[in-house]
């Protein structure tokens, strides 16, 4: 994984942060000094687990001689296999980590998430698969411990959803359903179906890193229009006589947000204002992702809404994930939210990737 050229690089760059950390000027920019202090400590710690992996690489090799050399003695090449067997566990757990150590931290990992689904090809049946959809999501939240939060919804006649806007809120939640971006696609027998036969729906799914103060998104007063309306659906009567609907639109971008789910308008403005700045951070992080280049976006997939990432086949009890080739025959499990073996082997190729171009920007 690691030649002595990144090990070098690893070196230099840790030498050169901690140049700059001695500079009394950085103190005038905090966020910049602490930006700083933790690049260093992050190169540091992979440093040290260079060195802790070449004390175990070496305590292996002495072991696995005394083990196998008859010189050694039975009683003493019985001991050293019993070290072995522990050193071999920690070397791993060393490599593990120093891979983890050479992979800088994504700003947005933490973050909790605000998630839209929405009906696409197949009219009622999308509607219905995006309400499969929003009850996978809230289950697989349920079993990690986050808390889901409708924000927006608009409902089909057949008790599906046309489109559903929703919160997740807990640690490293962007972390785990950034994957879930894409064009969703379902192969079943849809129940408008008199005839038995299987039809193709889908609906899109958008996971938007909640905005943070540090993400400079800034939005002036005269840059939004904000329209009150009447709320429609289920709420009761209050909520159809008094205008607590907001529609929130970004004039320089066009992005509009509407907010209907609660009876304050106050409420539905601070939630609306949430996916604005949400749509605006995704904006900017897809710009940035366009200027990488385009060894380092072709990966588990760009993010691209058009990009068709899964399939649900229901007579087969089938769901294949098209970016990493995994089919699992448990399709009934999986929309009752048991993801994390899709969603584990997600992130194992996003990180080996990006290992991958961190390595190699070390190299260069």
């Amino acid at each position: 994984m690691l030649d002595p050229r990144h090990i070098e690089a690893l070196r230099r760059k840790a030498a050169a942060l901690e140049q700059n950390l001695a500079d009394p000027v950085l103190c005038a920019d905090p966020a910049k000094y602490r930006r700083i202090v933790a690049e260093h400590s992050r190169l540091q710690r992979a440093l040290n687990l260079v060195a802790d992996r070449d004390r175990l690489r070496r305590e292996q090799s002495d072991l696995e001689r005394m083990a196998s050399e008859p010189e050694f003695g039975a009683e003493l090449a019985e001991l050293a296999r019993a070290d072995l067997a522990r050193v071999t566990v920690e070397l791993a757990r060393t490599e593990q980590a120093l891979a983890e150590a050479l992979v800088p931290p994504e700003p947005t990992e933490e973050r909790s998430v605000i998630m839209e689904i929405r009906a696409g090809t197949g009219g009622d049946e999308a509607a219905l698969f995006a309400a499969d959809l929003f009850r996978m999501y809230s289950r697989y939240a349920d079993r990690k411990g986050w808390r889901v939060s409708v924000m927006d919804v608009s409902a089909s006649d057949l008790g599906g959803y046309k489109e559903i806007i929703f919160s997740v809120e807990g640690p490293s939640v962007f972390e785990w359903l950034r994957y879930e971006s894409g064009v969703h696609r379902v192969q079943r027998v849809p129940i408008t179906e008199q005839q038995g036969r299987i039809h193709t729906s889908t609906a899109t799914v958008a996971v938007l890193p909640e905005a943070a103060e540090t993400d400079e998104i800034i939005i002036r007063p005269e840059e939004i229009r904000i329209d009150l309306f009447r709320a429609s659906g289920p709420g009761g009567q209050k909520v159809n006589k008094t205008e607590s609907a907001v529609r929130i639109t970004h004039l320089p971008t066009g992005l509009v947000v509407t907010c209907q789910d609660e009876r304050s308008q106050t409420r539905n403005r601070e939630k609306a204002m949430r996916v604005l700045r949400a749509r605006l951070l995704d904006r900017k992080l897809q710009k940035e992702a366009q200027r990488i280049s385009s060894e380092r976006r072709a990966q588990i997939g760009t993010g691209d809404r058009s990009e068709r990432v899964r399939t649900y086949n229901f007579p087969q009890n089938r769901v294949t994930d098209h970016r990493i080739n995994l089919t699992l025959y448990r399709l009934t499990e999986i929309l009752d939210g048991d993801l994390d073996e899709l969603i584990s082997q997600l992130r194992a190729q996003h990180r080996a990737q990006r290992l991958d171009a961190a390595l190699n920007e070390l190299a260069s």
